[in-house]
């Protein structure tokens, strides 16, 4: 059976037709690619995009970075340590008074 959902918040997607926000994705089952509801950036135009033309944005912030902008680090001993998860430590707050 046919599944529809709505994505909310709208996620932001790269498709073959451009860059656009995903306000739906549409299950037809096992058998088939997820479909996702796009709207474009450039023209508002919506377009049903199969799940192999279609990926995230890049966001510099969680390391989903531009295949250049990965490359220009490649040299760089310090690249990769940006990408680790730091510990911090905890903060104790003390129980009210």
């Amino acid at each position: 059976m046919p599944m529809l959902t709505q994505l909310n918040p709208p996620l932001p997607l790269e498709t073959t037709k451009g860059a656009g926000l995903a306000h739906f994705v549409i299950d037809y089952g096992p058998e088939s690619d997820l479909l996702w509801v796009v709207f474009m950036d450039k023209d508002g135009a919506c377009w049903t995009v199969p799940n192999p033309e279609v990926r995230m944005t890049t966001n510099w912030t969680l390391g989903r970075r531009m295949q250049d902008q990965r490359s220009a680090f490649a040299g760089d001993q310090h690249a990769d340590e940006g990408m680790k998860t730091q510990k911090l430590p905890l903060r104790t707050i003390p129980p009210p008074s």
